[in-house]
């Protein structure tokens, strides 16, 4: 190989020397670039990488003088799972913003049961609900304690709705509150594209407990 190396990462122009891009022995760049490369090449004869060039400059830049990125935090960290260079990793979870989404945020959401799977099923009875419609609408309850789970099961006997459409979130065992897991739930539905709101659901009179304890109504927007 030349000592100097052009690269065509997601059609990002770049140019550097082998060295710099196996300046980490054990990464998967280096691994790309020792012995014979087993990277495609473009019209041009350069080096082809299919992944994001934006942010390929922010790993080159830390390659060529250990500077860490400070902007698209979030994005250059994926792009550094990716090449696996393991000094960047442990630098940028260290940094705030992964930190908190790491640490605690994730940590958190960890216990609260099914999260995951709960937020693509609001998702889903969202768009069965979406026809010929401008907004559809998702009712959520959301319990922190055993003691809250087994009220909102009598209120959900006690509501004049289809419960199957009730997705139920918690309980958990961890200090955020309902606020805080109702933020969460918003975050991660907008994450995937979808636009959303949330407020206190009041249900109907005659309604055995102070329904806004338990039940939150999410509304989807479509146009």
């Amino acid at each position: 190989l030349s000592p100097i190396v052009e690269l065509n990462v997601g059609g990002e122009m770049y140019t550097t020397t082998l060295s710099t891009l196996k300046k980490h022995p054990g990464s998967k760049l280096a691994e790309m670039f020792t012995g014979q490369p087993k990277l495609r090449t473009d019209s041009e004869g350069r080096f082809f990488i299919d992944r994001p060039g934006t942010y390929f400059k922010y790993i080159l830049e830390y390659l060529r003088s250990n500077q860490v990125p400070t902007q698209c935090i979030q994005d250059v960290y994926k792009e550094a799972l990716f090449y696996d260079i393991e000094p960047l990793i442990k630098q940028l979870e260290d940094s705030p913003q992964i930190f908190g989404e790491l640490v605690a945020r994730k940590q958190f959401l960890a216990r609260v049961p099914n999260y995951s799977e709960n937020i693509e099923l609001m998702i889903r009875i969202a768009r069965a609900e979406a026809v010929a419609s401008r907004r559809s609408s998702v009712i959520v309850c959301v319990v922190k304690t055993e003691e809250d789970a087994a009220r909102c099961q009598d209120a959900l006997n006690s509501l004049d709705m289809d419960k199957k459409s009730v997705v139920k979130f918690g309980p958990w065992k961890a200090a955020p509150s309902i606020s805080d897991l109702l933020d969460c739930i918003r975050m991660d539905v907008e994450a995937k594209g979808y636009k959303i709101s949330f407020q206190p659901h009041i249900a109907e009179k005659g309604f055995r407990f102070k329904s806004h304890d338990f039940f939150y109504k999410f509304l989807f927007t479509w146009w």
